[in-house]
């Protein structure tokens, strides 16, 4: 194995619905107020998919997009990870829908499930076929539709989450690309974020339907403290794991749940407010896709240029912690 091979960001997409849910329409619709909404959390609007728009639909757009970005048609892909907990269905895996969607003939395909933290997990996951020189174009993607999941009566959760895709297109190179990936989780916190029916625990019925046990249960409070331990010491982890200092951080790229919670790990890692890449008013919480969608949108506005280190962070339902850091060449 060579071991200068590096996993190398080559290409990067994004899609969202086009339909987009304001604070102000969510005042029609529950007990809250865009105020409360942005005072506590930073989000303003989210985008919504369409009743006949499932997951596979928004990672598919992505998908397109970042293949395109590569200089890559869906043929010469060797393996599709989908990151997401909104499939389109238990089985089979999206990631084979989006195979046969791009035509990526004999591509391996399967999806990966860690909650919000799922996106960085696969790009830890599909490095590892690119370093080992197994495959030599991975495409990953973090794709959800959390609207159709939501409780639309509760006022703690449905004023959070939004729906979209993100996708990274990773081939080999011996410059820059990851450098390091920490993943981690606490099974102990499961309960305090989790969607109780659909399983094998609760299959659906007439009683799991009329109970809203196929929504979104959160312990708000809970999550937040473990987000703000957790995003500033698995970031602080992965660049110990690279031999890099936080000094040496360009951009900081977290998952965007709540502005206070990446502020927190901000200051945890003294960067300054332009180091710090935020869409969160604009996208709300999109679980596996907001790292990408961040990514996508950051290097689109041409704020990320070759030779910067980033870190990536995520925390999620598992409960799951999961941080990259990587030197951007797109180049490869």
């Amino acid at each position: 194995m060579n071991k200068n091979r590096k996993a190398v960001i080559t290409g990067v997409g994004k899609y969202v619905p086009e339909k987009v849910l304001t604070n102000f329409d969510l005042e029609e619709m529950v007990d809250t107020s865009d105020e409360w909404i942005r005072q506590r959390t930073g989000i303003e609007k989210r985008h919504i998919a369409a009743d006949d728009q499932p997951t596979s639909d928004l990672a598919f757009k992505a998908a397109e997009e970042a293949l395109a970005d590569a200089g890559l048609s869906g043929e010469e892909l060797d393996l599709i990870i989908v990151a997401t907990v909104t499939p389109d269905m238990a089985f089979p895996a999206t990631a084979c829908l989006i195979q046969d969607k791009l035509g990526a003939k004999d591509a391996a395909a399967f999806d990966l499930e860690a909650g919000c933290s799922g996106f960085v997990y696969a790009l830890s996951v599909g490095s590892q076929f690119i370093e080992s020189g197994q495959y030599e174009n991975v495409l990953i993607i973090g794709a959800e539709t959390l609207s159709k999941i939501v409780n639309w009566k509760d006022r703690g959760t449905c004023i959070l989450f939004g729906d979209g895709a993100g996708a990274a297109v990773l081939q080999a190179g011996e410059k820059g690309g990851i450098l390091a990936t920490h993943l981690g989780s606490d099974g102990s916190g499961g309960n305090t974020l989790y969607q109780e029916a659909g399983g094998s625990l609760n299959p659906a019925c007439e009683r799991t339907v009329t109970n809203n046990m196929h929504t979104i249960t959160m312990e708000g409070n809970k999550v937040f403290r473990f987000a703000v331990k957790k995003m500033g010491a698995a970031s602080l982890k992965v660049l110990e794991e690279a031999g890099l200092e936080p000094d040496d951080v360009d951009f900081f790229v977290p998952h965007q749940a709540n502005t206070r919670i990446i502020s927190a790990a901000a200051k945890r890692l003294k960067l300054d407010e332009d180091s710090v890449i935020v869409n969160l008013p604009e996208y709300g919480n999109t679980s596996s896709a907001s790292v990408p969608i961040a990514l996508a949108e950051a290097v689109e506005n041409n704020r990320i240029k070759d030779g910067d280190i980033l870190v990536l962070v995520a925390f999620g339902a598992g409960l799951t912690w999961a941080s990259a850091v990587l030197e951007w060449n797109q180049g490869g």
